[in-house]
């Protein structure tokens, strides 16, 4: 046990004081509006969020600072319970503190998209499906899938969903980029070795913008939706894809029932896109770096899963890695997303 890790905890967490009193004043705003209008979920619950955010700050602060005074009183032994919840405790809470860019708060939409490699690489996207929807689970963010497109015979081609819920974004941004997949493919009859590619897209869920998008700048075709079939899937024309002529960014939508109600979602998504690439283009010019190219582009991987000649899963862009894949294809992305964190930190 090494209280100096206390001190030093209860410092960091002091040097915090201006953040909390800024998150009061949140709270406190928000609340006015909150007896206004009662429904609105998503404030509701970023009340909620923010209100456990300060009551934890305070209940570590007190915490930290008893136990320096219990470690004048009584052995070491009869505190090494203690020490391991404040210790994992303020962990935790320091990662929350790391959400503090611009649109971190803010809900996102995750778009996926399978790379070269027919079934074997629609397989994989598939999977990278599965594991970012099991990750939002554990986080208790809400999902809607907005566009799904089946592969030829297996997996899929790429898919759409929208991510509800405090700091959405914040967590969910250090899945953007090219994931890479080495397995003995299922689907190859001679059981060799395939390395397959799917793209992962975040992007913060832009409300307030002054950006206005022209018509003429704008290509709206509509078609039937792909799925399952049901009453209405597949019957008319109700799936929407907006493409925007001056940069190339699509976007599609086909979840609702209306053609109108897919087109709103669509378009929101597109404003969403289109600022938050204006705002990383800016955030480069500001570090001397290259704007970030408009066009969807294959890039080098930031992550690669390896399940054959052994087993690793490693983050290039921080270095984190573990050898169960397995947990990790089942959601387990925490320790990627905090050592994401950690790396903006130091750089």
């Amino acid at each position: 046990m090494d209280t100096k890790i206390i001190s030093d905890n209860l410092e960091k967490l002091r040097t915090l004081s201006s953040m909390i009193s800024a998150k009061e004043s949140e709270v406190t705003e928000l609340k006015k509006l909150q007896e206004q209008d009662w429904n609105d979920i998503a404030r509701n619950k970023k009340i909620t969020a923010l209100g456990d955010f300060v009551a934890t700050y305070h209940a570590l602060v007190r915490g930290n600072e008893e136990f320096l005074e219990l470690v004048k009183l009584f052995p070491e032994n009869e505190l090494l319970d203690e020490y391991k919840r404040l210790t994992s405790e303020f962990d935790e809470f320091y990662m929350k503190t790391l959400l503090s860019d611009k649109y971190d708060s803010n809900d996102c939409v995750i778009n996926i998209t399978a790379g070269a490699g027919g079934t074997e690489a629609q397989d994989w996207a598939e999977i990278v499906l599965r594991m970012l929807l099991r990750f939002c689970e554990q986080n208790d963010f809400t999902v809607e899938v907005t566009d799904h497109l089946d592969g030829d015979g297996a997996g899929i081609k790429g898919a759409s969903f929208t991510v509800s819920g405090h700091n959405a974004y914040g967590i969910l941004k250090s899945e953007s980029g090219v994931h890479r997949l080495v397995r003995i493919s299922p689907f190859d009859s001679n059981s060799r070795r395939h390395t397959s590619f799917c793209a992962v897209e975040v992007v913060p869920v832009i409300e307030k913008t002054n950006l206005v998008l022209e018509d003429k700048d704008l290509r709206v075709d509509v078609y039937r939706a792909s799925g399952a079939g049901g009453q209405h899937v597949n019957r008319t024309e109700s799936a929407v894809r907006i493409t925007h002529i001056p940069t190339g960014v699509v976007v599609t939508c086909q979840s609702g029932r209306s053609q109108i109600k897919n087109r709103e979602t669509a378009m929101q998504n597109l404003v969403s896109k289109l600022e938050f690439l204006h705002y990383e283009n800016e955030q480069r010019k500001l570090k001397n770096l290259q704007p970030v190219q408009m066009k969807i582009e294959w890039g080098s991987q930031i992550r690669s899963y390896v399940m054959c000649p052994y087993t690793m899963v490693k983050d290039h862009r921080t270095g984190h890695e573990t050898s169960n894949v397995q947990k990790v294809m089942d959601g387990d992305l925490k320790g990627f997303s905090d050592a994401w964190l950690l790396h903006g930190q130091k750089g």
